[in-house]
């Protein structure tokens, strides 16, 4: 395994995910989910997360190191517009411009 980061991507894509998932079901339970998009945007989040995990896990477990390597990218690159995205939605709850 040339780099090592597939591990740590997997491992903290997971965390975040399930953070995401708390955020979309906080919403609904408190019924906020019809005032604001930020159910919707957490959701799209979520998805990359979620392929952000599987590409990861599919790097770690190749054999080819040119695969691996792709994979590898394309896991960061998903992993970093989720970060960007969570950014988004934490500066948006925190200016509270969801009113």
């Amino acid at each position: 395994m040339a780099n090592k980061t597939s591990q740590h991507i997997l491992n903290t894509s997971a965390n975040l995910l399930g953070f995401c998932l708390i955020v979309i079901t906080s919403l609904h339970i408190t019924n906020k989910s019809e005032t604001t998009y930020i159910d919707e945007f957490t959701s799209i989040i979520a998805i990359f997360l979620i392929f952000s995990c599987f590409f990861s896990f599919l790097s770690i477990k190749t054999l080819k190191e040119k695969l691996e390597r792709k994979l590898e990218i394309i896991a960061d690159y998903l992993f970093g517009m989720a970060l960007i995205g969570i950014l988004i939605i934490v500066v948006i709850k925190t200016l509270d411009l969801t009113n």
